[in-house]
């Protein structure tokens, strides 16, 4: 099976963010792969992985500058979806994966958010393939009796 969304960590520190999201794509049956790339330290590694890949969308987990989600985009047309790792100094690694220069977009999700950022990925890929759609509206409806289910206990 081809792969569908690469996960692209900029470091092994960044695993756990990006196993939250190989996790989420295991449950909707996406193909991916993961890999560690980093913008700055390997740049001829992660500009090969981006054009060799047949992946349809691209996932970046990078905390400190978090500059690999924004590389990825300068090298592809197809979506990217940036998740910032908290650390040190988080605020930077949103701004630097949230306010990207125009023309050169990057998705951008929350802290440490690497299921949300697989789920935008399936939600990208399920606009051309409805068994994807239809595990989507699964997962809302598991969502939605989750929260039913905690407002019914409460009180208990």
């Amino acid at each position: 099976m081809a792969v569908e969304v690469l996960v692209v960590l900029g470091s092994k520190t960044d695993a756990e963010v990006g196993k939250k999201a190989g996790s989420m794509l295991d449950e909707f049956g996406v193909a991916y792969e993961i890999v560690v790339a980093s913008a700055h330290r390997t740049p001829d590694l992660l500009r090969d992985l981006i054009r060799n890949t047949t992946a349809k969308v691209f996932i970046a987990v990078a905390g400190l500058s978090a500059a690999l989600p924004g590389t990825i985009a300068s090298h592809t047309t197809k979506p990217v979806i940036g998740v910032p790792v908290s650390g040190k100094l988080n605020l930077d690694a949103v701004l630097s994966v949230s306010q990207m220069p125009p023309g050169v977009p990057v998705a951008a999700v929350g802290l440490d958010r690497g299921e949300n950022a697989a789920i935008l990925a399936v939600e990208i890929l399920a606009v051309k393939d409805e068994r994807l759609a239809e595990k989507l509206r699964d997962h809302r409806e598991a969502l939605k009796k989750w929260v039913l289910e905690d407002s019914r206990t409460l009180g208990e």
